[in-house]
């Protein structure tokens, strides 16, 4: 079975997007970081996106400012299979990405039973939310950024029960963020 992870950013105060949407401020100018980033993007998998996500990275990945400013990543962004879980939008025009408009955890239990590489949620704080209850996230890969944005969106808004995970590794770098694997259950 496939499996399904979880990589995001998110501040010391908890939130993968600040009060704008934005997202640019996880970028780091760091070579360590940098190489962590484009060794993990080079891997081989499936993103997953939601609908606010998707046009997010939409809109920047194929560009040649991002081709300019990240080759690797951009190659990889460009190249990989996507998914774009949406009731709104009538097409995706990303490269490699398929359009999916089910029901959101009847449709990931399908994919998760499919031959195929892992798939990788990236931000999409509401997908993550709603398959976490379902508990069809198999690993929550967690990068914290030593920055407070004082507002934004949490991964878990909406969810209803107390979840519990168990920490499976975890690495820090030297512009102070700290990367944790964890799996659903204590």
């Amino acid at each position: 079975m496939r499996k399904l992870v979880v990589f995001n950013m998110v501040s010391l105060d908890g939130f993968f997007v600040d009060r704008k949407g934005d997202m640019s401020w996880a970028h780091k100018n760091d070579a360590e970081w940098n190489a962590f980033v484009n060794e993990n993007a080079s891997g081989n998998g499936v993103l997953v996106f939601g609908r606010i996500t998707y046009e997010l990275m939409a809109s920047y990945w194929p560009t040649p400012m991002a081709l300019e400013n990240s080759p690797v990543v951009a190659k990889a962004m460009n190249d990989i299979p996507k998914i774009v879980f949406s009731r709104t939008l009538d097409n995706a025009s990303w490269s490699n990405t398929k359009l999916v408009k089910g029901d959101l955890a009847a449709e990931m239990r399908k994919l998760k039973k499919e031959p195929g590489p892992d798939m990788v949620i990236l931000g999409s704080g509401s997908i993550v939310s709603q398959l976490a209850q379902q508990n069809l996230i198999d690993e929550y890969q967690i990068a914290l950024s030593p920055i407070v944005l004082g507002n934004g969106r949490t991964m878990f808004a909406g969810v209803k029960e107390k979840l519990n995970f168990k920490l499976t590794k975890s690495r820090t770098f030297a512009n102070g963020t700290v990367f944790a694997c964890y799996q659903p259950g204590a």
